[in-house]
């Protein structure tokens, strides 16, 4: 079947941005980009003047985001995180605009929640580390709804928020993946959402999800590997008792689904463990109804990201397996960030995780 016109234009886009060098699809956007760049520097300078004044926030921010379109690895980064701060002393918030949700008012994110009205992220965010999680478009606003809600909080993470300068922040940690920053241009020309300086802003921790650094800003990189393998009704239910050998689908008939921004590094991470899957890339975000693989009774593995679309009671259920990933920030890394942190309250100095 062939792609539609807005499928062929997405994929040589993304051709040109993560290509080393020009193309002349990105020479020809160059001209978008100088606008582009014109637009980033003119918004900075009014939030420096206080003509975009920063919105109050009643508690300490961290902000967790990336300079490329898409992910970069955010969210297993906030979930690790937010881990990590907890043990050193801090009552944990998670706020989001909620990628592809409905609506735009301050929400709580329940474990009842749909992604539909959550956006899938908050929703894995809330699972996994079982803080308050609150979406919104305005992220000051959730952010004072979620404190409203949850008066013993005493830091927030924010979920993305890298460019939304008016959310005030006490560090961020900017995350890369192998890409990098493709071919170095802003938007629309590269993958940019600002420019790229020489040297990482102030208050800012770089962390790297992937084996090496891939751009000149120092950082450690982050340690991942695939975690339990688990049928989507007992990953609902938090059974870890009904965790799958890796060993026992070496011989089934297998395929991958990822709705992630980079469905390849799921695939190559089950290919690692003995898995010989038919691949199958989604769009990041993707909807899952109707489902986008053929209904043919083969066993399908699938992300944490998209198992929070998946009910456990549907009737493929059956046939589904969630992957789950284990992810952790080096020490370095934490230690880093929580040197731009005040003390927790109640506790003299942060401690974080070795």
């Amino acid at each position: 079947m062939p792609k539609a016109p807005h499928a062929s234009w997405r994929d040589a886009l993304q051709r040109s941005w993560w290509s080393p060098r020009s193309t002349g699809l990105s020479l020809l956007l160059t001209p978008l980009s100088w606008l582009y760049r014109a637009a980033w520097a003119l918004r900075c300078a009014l939030v420096q003047t206080s003509l975009l004044r920063p919105e109050p926030v009643p508690v300490p921010v961290v902000v967790v985001g990336n300079l490329i379109v898409g992910g970069a690895g955010k969210t297993p980064t906030v979930i690790a995180l937010v881990q990590a701060l907890r043990q050193a002393g801090w009552q944990v918030g998670v706020i989001s605009r909620g990628h592809g949700r409905a609506g735009d008012a301050p929400m709580a994110v329940h474990a009842a929640t749909s992604a539909t009205d959550s956006g899938d992220e908050p929703l894995l965010i809330h699972r996994r580390t079982g803080v308050p999680v609150w979406v919104g478009r305005g992220r000051a606003g959730a952010a004072r709804a979620l404190c409203a809600a949850h008066p013993d909080v005493n830091l927030l993470v924010s979920d993305d928020g890298l460019q939304h300068r008016r959310l005030p922040r006490v560090a961020q940690l900017v995350v890369f993946d192998e890409r990098g920053t493709g071919n170095g241009c802003v938007l629309p020309a590269g993958p940019l959402r600002e420019p790229m300086t020489d040297a990482p802003p102030a208050r800012t921790v770089v962390l790297y999800n992937a084996p090496q650094p891939t751009t000149p800003w120092p950082g450690a990189c982050a340690q991942r590997r695939l975690g339990l393998l688990l049928p989507l009704a007992a990953w609902w239910r938090g059974d870890l008792s009904a965790a799958i050998d890796p060993q026992a689908l070496r011989v089934a008939s297998l395929i991958a689904a990822a709705g992630i921004a980079s469905p390849q590094r799921f695939f190559s991470a089950l290919a690692a463990l003995g898995l010989r899957a038919d691949p199958l890339p989604l769009p990041d975000h993707a909807t899952l109804d109707p489902r986008p693989w053929p209904d043919d009774g083969r066993t399908v593995l699938v992300t944490e990201k998209d198992a929070v679309k998946l009910p456990a009671d549907a009737p493929d259920a059956g046939r589904i397996v969630v992957v789950a990933l284990d992810f952790s920030i080096p020490g370095e890394t934490l230690a880093a960030l929580m040197a731009l942190l005040p003390s927790p309250p109640g506790r003299h100095t942060p401690r974080p995780l070795d």
